[in-house]
């Protein structure tokens, strides 16, 4: 059996970042929760089905349901909601790409294909002894689509500090979240904060440049168009809002 090591990183910004890989254990429960999630909205609509069709009619269609729900439930939450299906979100994990970025839906598609082989031949018995020989405790789809599943790391207690830290923040639109959840990823969202935290330790000129950069950066990235906030002040808004537990 393979020790889990964690996985170093290194963002554009020259930044490393540690992501955790999940363990056997607690991605098992979170495919429980998904399973039985899918199975549930399976039989519903079959019950449905047999109140509105014949029984030889909604019989054949009972299968290619469930196979629709099945795969269209993982590729919505893995593309559309951060890599947490409901399953992950109760375990804290998610989905990330092997640079720590949001997988495409290329790669939730290639996790998903060898999934049915991950699951053989019983109970995800073949991608449970992929999970204990890869250092990174993966299974055959991670490999394969280049992802994997990480622990949520949550800063001590930053948000509060991060959201008090201007009272008008012009970024609180509901077009920026939209951007900030599809264009930035887990090691982006550490970077931005360890920039905040760490700016106080900076001299002056230094500071203004550095945030300048960064600023500019995110402002082309996500579209923004607002010439009066500085590039210091766009950085704290956009942290604040990556890490304000109300968002």
């Amino acid at each position: 059996m393979s020790q889990i090591q964690d996985l170093e990183i290194l963002t554009p910004e020259h930044v490393r970042i540690r992501l955790s890989p999940a363990g056997l254990g607690n991605r098992f429960v979170a495919l429980l929760v998904d399973l039985v999630l899918t199975i549930s909205i399976s039989v519903c609509l079959n019950g449905l089905l047999g109140i509105v069709l014949p029984s030889a009619v909604s019989g054949g269609l009972g299968l290619t349901i469930y196979f629709v729900i099945s795969w269209g439930y993982h590729l919505y939450f893995e593309t559309r909601r951060q890599g947490r299906s409901p399953g992950k979100t109760i375990m804290k994990l998610r989905v990330v790409d092997g640079r720590g970025l949001p997988i495409t839906l290329q790669q939730s598609f290639v996790r998903n294909i060898v999934r049915v082989l991950d699951s053989a031949p019983l109970m995800y018995a073949l991608g449970g002894l992929s999970c204990m020989l890869d250092r990174h405790n993966r299974r055959l789809g991670d490999i394969a689509a280049d992802t994997l599943v990480v622990k949520e790391t949550q800063p001590a207690d930053y948000s509060a500090q991060l959201a008090q830290a201007r009272h008008f923040n012009s970024l609180r639109t509901a077009r920026v979240r939209r951007m900030i959840k599809h264009r930035i990823g887990l090691a982006e969202r550490e970077f931005l904060l360890k920039l905040c935290l760490r700016s106080g330790a900076i001299n002056d000129k230094a500071r203004y440049d550095l945030m300048e950069e960064v600023g500019n950066y995110y402002r082309k990235k996500l579209e923004i168009d607002d010439s009066h906030l500085s590039g210091e002040n766009l950085v704290r808004d956009l942290t604040s809002l990556l890490f304000d537990k109300g968002a």
